[in-house]
């Protein structure tokens, strides 16, 4: 289901809000970018991490963020 919220912010500009807020938990993403395959669903392709990375992240999570 597909909420008037999730319409209203455009990938790119949460690509770069997550990217952000990644930067700033030490984090990097490097395959972080728009989905053009599918410009109509508005997708974030979040790509492929490390093991480690992806354990950072997890962290960071349980942390509320906090590096």
């Amino acid at each position: 289901m597909t909420t008037r919220n999730q319409q209203a912010i455009a990938p790119s500009t949460a690509v770069e809000s997550l990217r952000t807020a990644l930067a700033d938990a030490g984090i990097i993403l490097p395959s972080l970018a728009v989905d053009t395959a599918s410009p109509h669903l508005g997708l974030v392709e979040l790509g492929r991490v490390r093991a480690d990375v992806a354990a950072q992240l997890a962290a960071a999570l349980r942390d509320g963020g906090r590096a």
